[in-house]
């Protein structure tokens, strides 16, 4: 069937085109105009995309998130949202709904749950496009109404968004402080471990007093090879002085030196009364006497030097022993005061660990209990909701242009249904195909116009033409 064709049989059926789409019209019209009117209200709000917390400072990457928009939207289009606004407008007290739904659901399910499904129905929510702005639409027969659920929804909506938040946070809040008295206690537990141990140890500053201590031993070690110089110089002397007259140390004492100055004296006074006087004489025996006593006082005070220098000797050594047994004494000091000090570190890395991590929950409990505290909404109403003046529906004339465009579609499909009913033959092309012989001509034939039976056209011929 090509166009040609097409536009004959729409011509030839135009009475059927013509009555669908009067019909299709006309009833579009009637039902329209008997519609109650729709009246629809909307309420705007803006997401605020801060990007900080104002309670804790910190960055909210979840809102640059993809699906954040369209997670609002589910969270204001959820039943959640629609038991609030159900229990703000208390319309689950109002005898005609429970009326409504007892006669409707049989009293099965709740008045609260089917009033939410049934304002979810009429709700709408849109976001507008590359922007942080969503309308809440409600429609209805009472413009007051539809304003009223309209508003209720945005600002159940803001407070869901708080309650949402707060909840975890609240969680969390129990929580934590469950953890910090736990922490307390390791932290008490750790303290008292420490403390218990300087009691013990009697350690009021155990880097004080290893400091001193470390002193005290460096001082010992000075003294010890001081000490051990000196025995060595002492202990020479010693064996430099054992019967030895012309040792230094015997030499130079002044007993000795004033003893052997009378004794050379006393053997010159000897000599010179010898060559004067006789062996037997007097003044010969005395001055003899003299010499014997002063070599004799001599020897005496050489071997006490002599004594003196060795008792000068062991004294040094026994010193030097005494230093060397204090050293070894204070180095075992030293060493446990350094085990102690390593086992008082651990109990003190013990007591930072446990009362740093005692801080950090503190800190994070103070945080998570603002947060649970706060009643700060990213969300912000920017245009309430009004009763609209002007109903939305019906559109008579947005209906009526449908019903045109309808109506065509549905007379045009039934012209062709009744052409395929009753088929006949409108062209040669018809003819050509219904055949399958070519068409030598046709006879183009016009029925004459009406007119008034009379004896003088009955037998009229009719025209015929042939091409």
């Amino acid at each position: 069937m090509n166009f040609h064709q097409f536009f004959l049989i729409l011509r030839a059926r135009r009475w059927i085109l013509f009555a669908t789409l009067l019909l299709t019209v006309g009833a579009t019209m009637i039902v329209s105009m008997l519609l109650p009117k729709t009246y629809k209200a909307s309420a705007s709000v803006l997401m605020n995309y801060k990007g900080v917390d104002p309670v804790t400072g910190l960055a909210m990457p979840g809102q640059l998130m993809p699906g954040y928009m369209a997670t609002q939207i589910d969270i204001i289009s959820s039943k959640n949202v629609a038991l609030r606004v159900v229990d703000r407008m208390k319309l689950a007290e109002s005898p005609a709904v429970i009326a409504q739904y007892n006669e409707a659901t049989k009293g099965e399910g709740t008045v609260r749950d089917w009033l939410a499904d049934l304002l979810l129905q009429k709700v709408e929510v849109q976001p507008s496009r590359e922007s942080s702005v969503v309308n809440i639409s409600f429609s209805g027969s009472d413009p007051q109404f539809v304003a009223a659920v309209a508003n209720s929804f945005a600002e159940e909506y803001q407070r869901a968004t708080i309650q949402l938040k707060a909840d975890p946070m609240k969680k969390a809040t129990g929580y934590f402080n469950d953890q910090t008295k736990q922490l307390r206690d390791n932290l008490e537990a750790a303290q008292s471990r420490l403390s218990k141990y300087q009691q013990d140890h009697g350690i009021v500053s155990v880097d004080n007093r290893l400091d001193v201590e470390t002193q005290r031993l460096n001082d010992l070690s000075a003294q010890l090879v001081a000490a051990q110089s000196q025995a060595m110089e002492a202990t020479s002397r010693q064996r430099s002085a054992q019967g030895n007259a012309d040792a230094p140390d015997v030499a130079n004492n002044p007993i000795v030196q004033n003893l052997k100055m009378s004794l050379a004296t006393a053997e010159s006074r000897l000599a010179e009364i010898g060559q004067r006087l006789g062996r037997n004489h007097p003044q010969y025996l005395s001055a003899r006497a003299e010499a014997d006593r002063l070599r004799t006082e001599l020897t005496t005070a050489t071997r006490s030097t002599s004594a003196s220098v060795g008792n000068n000797a062991s004294i040094l050594v026994q010193r030097e022993g005494a230093l060397r047994q204090a050293l070894a004494e204070q180095k075992t000091k030293v060493l446990e005061l350094n085990r102690t000090r390593d086992e008082m570190n651990v109990l003190q890395k013990d007591v930072e660990s446990a009362l740093r991590a005692f801080d950090v929950t503190s800190q994070r409990l103070a945080q998570t209990r603002i947060e649970g505290q706060a009643d700060q909404s990213d969300v912000a109403i920017l245009n309430p909701a009004v009763a609209p003046l002007r109903p939305s529906g019906p559109k008579v004339m947005l209906n009526t242009i449908l019903a045109l465009f309808m109506g065509t579609l549905l007379g045009v499909g039934f012209s062709m249904l009744a052409e395929m009913i009753d088929r006949r033959v409108r062209s040669d092309g018809d003819l050509s195909d219904l055949l399958q012989i070519p068409v030598l001509g046709d006879i183009s034939w016009k029925a004459p116009a009406r007119k008034r039976l009379s004896p003088f056209n009955i037998f009229t011929p009719r025209k015929l033409r042939l091409n």
